[in-house]
């Protein structure tokens, strides 16, 4: 974190996760059986599957803009995996999380282009420092020996 203003950033990054993630579990169970959306047979509409494919990479590559360090940078995704479990599996009662197919589905949209954002991230990185260095080596950790 070079400045104040990446704390803010990465600040806002973890509450846009926080947020999204609420929404998308909340949203998951939509179907079309006529109550919110048209009815077309009661089909299940996991839209919120796609809108985390698409806005978790996105965070964590921001977060990439702000720090180098791993832990910082996927924290968007941690806090994501972690406002999923606390809201979708606290409690007996309070199961809100689907165990289906559309509970997997978000995990997997959610976390796998993630992960995907995160190791890009991580390797510019490690690259811009070999480009910088030629004549040290670099550990995929990032320090130069």
């Amino acid at each position: 974190m070079r400045r104040p203003a990446d704390w803010f950033m990465l600040l806002v990054l973890l509450v846009d996760a926080v947020v999204l993630a609420v929404l998308e579990v909340f949203f998951l169970p939509l179907r079309f059986d006529g109550t919110l959306l048209p009815n077309l047979g009661s089909w299940p509409f996991p839209i919120t599957a796609l809108v985390a494919a698409v806005t978790m990479p996105w965070l964590v590559a921001r977060a990439g803009d702000a720090s180098s360090r791993i832990l910082v940078v996927g924290a968007p995704l941690w806090v994501w995996l972690a406002t999923i479990g606390v809201i979708g599996f606290a409690g007996t009662e309070n199961l809100v999380f689907l165990e289906d197919w559309r509970g997997l589905l978000l995990l997997a949209a959610g976390t796998l282009p993630s992960a995907v954002a995160l190791g890009n991230s991580v390797g510019r990185r490690t690259a811009a420092r070999r480009r910088e260095s030629p004549g040290q080596r670099v550990d995929a950790a990032g320090s130069g020996q």
